[in-house]
């Protein structure tokens, strides 16, 4: 355990991290997808050979097997997002995930920036921007490719003080339980309305944002609180509370093999981005550190030399952001996090595929990267190189699998959730 750490002695060996890639990864994108509203997501239903597209302006489209876009969504929930602004936006429809026993129930649920529900309390009222909400819903029982618009199932609530930094992915772990990632309330630095001033949302066990909470939807109404949640029998935190520390996880992910590790990207503030293996009661530092670096929410781009870090999980990767960084040593300005290949491509087997969503902001200049396991506890970020293209032109706002464990990226024109241009690639092997 690391008790003091600096920014210029700290060893990113010991941490399991190296400091550059080792080398490219070839790769061809096939697309399968095209037509599309900024695409975040897509997934597959357990036992299912659909494939489940997300968009953020409130639409689930599905992709057949046979390579089909079907006309009429799955589901449309446009009017119950927040109006998204056309030029950039965080909002939006913004999670899917399938119940276990989705071909038996039909149940899914859903995550979305909808109106804020702050009742009687005028600060948040005068002040907040809205709320993310945690929905259930089920198929239509006279057809399996739309949804059953009549009953919507409220799980959580958590009131917004700004637009961005939702996180707001949803996932059922291999225990059955639903996890979802909430970012620190927005803004920048984690401070200003909406969060705790002496010690920021995230590292506040009383506080909704910057967590990855866990919860139990069978039971309870309407959720109940697994019994080995670490702060389940304590009254001075949340119980829903499984890891914390966080700033923006955007986009995180179960292995489907391995020891199913839930992998989380968690975008950072100006100088570096960070990939975490989440553990249960992990404390991962933000406000306290930006990745494995101190941080001073007053003066964000000079790092303090020591902080203390006890009891502080470090990240397997992390990479410098091109905010402050020159172009030729950042690799992007806000990592999306993907999914760990467990296709049939045996080289690739445990690599984890991510991205970042662009080197520049107003060009589309996003980045595919993987993260190796050296089976020594030390991870490795290498760069990838799309051989079938002269260059890659996308935001990337996401990432997808399916059921074969294949690994799919979101490549989207615009900046903001306008355009009906984008597209979504499955990645295979160069050769």
């Amino acid at each position: 355990m690391l008790k003091r750490l600096g920014t210029s002695a700290l060893g990113l060996a010991a941490l399991g991290m190296s400091i550059a890639p080792a080398y490219a990864l070839d790769v061809k994108l096939e697309q399968v997808a095209d037509g599309l509203n900024a695409p975040l997501l897509m997934i597959s239903p357990p036992n299912d050979d659909r494939r489940f597209i997300v968009e953020q302006s409130g639409l689930i489209k599905i992709l057949t097997a046979g390579g089909e876009v079907l006309e009429e969504p799955f589901l449309d929930i446009r009017h119950k997002i927040e109006p998204l602004e056309s030029m950039f936006d965080e909002q939006g429809l913004l999670g899917l995930a399938f119940h276990p026993n989705f071909a038996e129930n039909g149940k899914f649920y859903v995550a979305y920036s909808g109106p804020l529900k702050a009742g009687d309390d005028l600060g948040k009222v005068l002040w907040w921007k809205h709320s993310n909400y945690v929905a259930e819903y089920s198929v239509s029982s006279g057809d399996s490719n739309r949804a059953d618009m009549s009953r919507e199932r409220i799980i959580t609530t958590i009131d917004w003080p700004q637009f961005n930094h939702n996180g707001h992915w949803i996932g059922f772990g291999p225990d059955g339980y639903l996890y979802i990632s909430t970012g620190d309330g927005g803004y920048a630095n984690d401070w200003g309305i909406g969060h705790t001033p002496d010690i920021g949302n995230g590292q506040d066990l009383t506080d909704w944002h910057g967590k990855i909470l866990r919860i139990d939807v069978d039971n309870g109404d309407p959720y109940a609180i697994p019994d080995d949640n670490p702060w389940a029998e304590d009254y001075t935190a949340l119980k829903e509370i499984y890891a914390y520390g966080l700033r923006n996880p955007w986009r995180c992910s179960f292995d489907m093999g391995g020891d199913n590790a839930l992998i989380c990207a968690d975008v950072g503030q100006n100088s570096y981005e960070e990939v975490n293996i989440i553990e249960k009661g992990g404390n991962y530092g933000w406000r306290s550190m930006e990745a494995t670096h101190c941080f001073d929410y007053l003066n964000p781009n000079d790092h303090p030399e020591s902080c203390n870090t006890d009891g502080m999980t470090m990240p397997i990767v992390e990479y410098k952001n091109c905010n402050v960084f020159e172009a030729e040593e950042c690799k992007g300005l806000s990592v999306t996090g993907g999914f760990v290949y467990r296709g049939d491509h045996a080289d690739w087997d445990g690599l984890y595929f991510f991205g970042d969503w662009s080197k520049n902001f107003a060009q589309h200049d996003g980045r595919i990267y993987v993260a190796r396991n050296g089976g020594d506890g030390n991870w490795s970020m290498e760069d990838v190189n799309v051989t079938n293209m002269e260059q890659f032109n996308a935001y990337v706002n996401g990432f997808g699998q399916d059921n074969a464990g294949n690994v799919y990226v979101t490549a989207t024109d615009t900046l903001g959730p306008v355009g009906g241009t984008d597209r979504i690639y499955k990645i295979v092997p160069a050769n």
